[in-house]
C-alpha cells in the first residue's frame, strides 16, 4: 500500500500530531476516503494545513499516482518536471511576495534512502519519532513518512519520542525539558561542541546528516567528520569560494521550478553551492573519506536549518519604506548556525528606528539581527550586489551600527 510508506497495520498507532492521533488502521482509512481534485492536477497541500491531514494527503497522493505540492498556496505556472510524484516548497516561498522555489521529486528518491537511515539511527517499529518542526519543512515531513515507512510512530506531543529529528537550534530547546530522546537525528546546521556535550550529559546519541532539500542526504557522521551517506560519491571540486560539494546519489531531486541554486553536470553530479573540507581521522577506508561542511559559497545564508537567499531578503528589504537599497550577509551564530546581518542605504528622511521596525513583517528566519548603514552600497560592474566588498568594509567596521531595540524572536526561527 502506498508505494511502501505504510508499513504498520492494525491498531498500532500511527500519528500523533497536532492534538491528534490515528492507528494505521484510521490511517490507511483516511488515506482510502481522500478525495482527489476534479482537475486531475496535483493536490496542493497548504502551510496551514493540520499535520495529520498533510500526511493524508501526500500518502494518498503517492498511492494513486497523483502529485503532490505541499507548502504552496497555488500549482506555479511553470510545469513541474516530469515524472514529480512530491513537490516541496523552500527558501521562503511561503512569503506573501517570496518567488517561489519548488523542489520535485519522486517518491523513489525518498523511499530508497529509507533503510540506510532507519540502520544508521536505530530506528524500528517500535520507535516514536519526535517531529519537531512544520511539516511544509522537508526534513521534518521525511521524517514524519519516514517513521509511518518503518511502521514506526509520529509524533510532534512534548517530552515523547525514543528519536528526534531536529535543527541544533530545536535540539538545544529539547535538551532543556524533562525527558530526552536515545536519538537526536540533526541537519540543518553544524552541532557546536556546547550542544554536543549538553546532549552527552543527557545521555542522548546524536547522529547528524548534511542534505539539502534538492540533494536529499548527502553525508553522515557521528562527531567525527561526515562521511557518504549509504549510496552517495561525492566530489569536491575546486571553485573560486573554495573545495564545492558535489554529489551523484539515487536521492538527488528531479529538478527545481523557479531558480534555486541546484547545478548538475553531464555525469549525473549535482551540487547546492556548499563549501566543505577533509577532515582527517584515524583509520580512513579507502573511499569513505571524512569531512566537514563550512556553508554556502554563494548567497545562500542557513538559520536555524532553513536556507535564506539573500537575494530574497534584499529584494524585501527594498520593499520597506525608507530602504534604497541592502545586501545582507550570513555571520556565524552558535545557536542558528548563521545569523542575517544587514547593511542598508536609507532613502532620505527614513528614520531609521521605522525601518527596524517594519521588518519585522519579514518571516523570522529573514530578520537580519544586526543592521548597518552605508552612504551608498557598492555594486559590481554588471550592477550585482558587492557583497564581497560590502564584508570586507564590514569586517573593517566601516559601516555605522544601526541601533536597535526590537527583539531578534529567535524563538521563532527553526520552531
Amino acid at each position: 500500500m502506498s508505494g511502501g510508506w505504510l508499513g504498520g497495520a492494525g491498531g498500532r498507532p500511527a500519528l500523533a500530531l497536532g492534538g491528534r492521533t490515528l492507528d494505521y488502521r484510521a490511517l490507511g482509512r483516511a488515506v482510502a476516503a481522500f478525495e482527489l481534485p476534479d482537475d486531475g492536477g496535483a493536490i496542493v497541500v497548504r502551510p496551514e494545513t493540520h499535520p495529520v491531514e498533510t500526511i493524508v494527503a501526500v500518502i494518498a497522493g503517492l498511492e494513486r499516482g497523483r502529485p503532490v505540492l505541499v507548502g504552496a498556496d497555488a500549482v506555479p505556472a511553470e510545469p513541474l518536471p516530469a515524472g514529480t510524484e512530491l513537490a516541496l516548497t523552500t527558501s521562503g516561498s511561503s512569503a506573501p511576495s517570496g518567488r517561489p522555489r519548488i523542489v520535485a521529486r519522486s517518491s523513489a528518491s525518498w523511499l530508497a534512502s529509507s533503510a540506510p537511515l532507519a540502520e544508521a539511527t536505530g530506528a524500528g517499529p517500535d520507535s516514536v519519532v519526535r517531529i519537531s518542526g512544520p511539516l511544509h519543512v522537508s526534513m521534518h515531513l521525511y521524517a514524519a513518512l519516514h517513521a509511518l515507512q518503518l511502521g514506526a510512530t509520529a509524533s510532534d506531543e512534548p517530552d515523547r519520542g525514543t528519536i528526534v529529528h531536529a535543527t541544533p537550534t530545536r535540539l538545544a530547546r529539547l535538551l532543556d525539558r524533562p525527558a530526552a530522546p536515545r536519538t537526536a537525528v540533526v541537519a540543518g546546521a553544524a552541532v557546536h561542541d556546547g550542544l554536543r556535550t549538553r546532549a552527552a550529559a543527557r545521555g542522548v546519541r546524536l547522529v547528524e546528516y548534511y542534505g539539502a532539500a534538492e540533494l536529499s542526504f548527502v553525508a553522515i557522521g557521528e562527531g567525527d567528520g561526515l562521511r557518504p551517506f549509504p549510496g552517495v560519491e561525492i566530489e569536491l571540486r575546486p571553485s573560486a569560494a573554495g573545495s564545492e560539494l558535489w554529489a551523484r546519489s539515487p536521492y538527488l531531486a528531479l529538478g527545481v521550478v523557479g531558480g534555486g541554486m541546484l547545478r548538475r553536470d553531464a555525469h549525473g553530479f549535482a551540487t547546492v553551492g556548499d563549501l566543505a573540507e577533509p577532515v582527517p581521522h584515524d583509520g580512513d577506508e579507502p573511499g569513505e573519506p571524512r569531512f566537514r561542511i563550512l556553508g554556502r559559497g554563494d548567497a545562500a545564508i542557513t538559520v536555524a536549518g532553513e536556507t535564506v537567499l539573500a537575494e530574497d531578503v534584499e529584494r524585501r528589504l527594498g520593499e520597506l519604506p525608507g530602504i534604497a537599497a541592502a545586501i545582507v550577509l550570513g555571520e556565524p551564530d552558535e545557536l542558528l548556525g548563521q545569523r542575517l546581518v544587514a547593511v542598508v542605504e536609507l532613502a532620505p528622511p527614513a528614520e531609521p528606528e521605522l525601518v527596524l521596525a517594519a521588518a519585522q513583517a519579514l518571516p523570522a528566519a529573514w530578520r537580519p539581527r544586526r543592521w548597518h548603514r552605508a552612504e551608498a552600497l557598492p555594486t559590481t560592474h554588471s550592477g550585482k550586489p558587492a557583497r564581497g566588498t560590502v564584508a570586507s568594509e564590514l569586517a573593517a567596521g566601516r559601516y555605522p551600527r544601526i541601533p536597535s531595540s526590537v527583539a531578534a524572536h529567535e524563538a521563532e526561527v527553526g520552531a
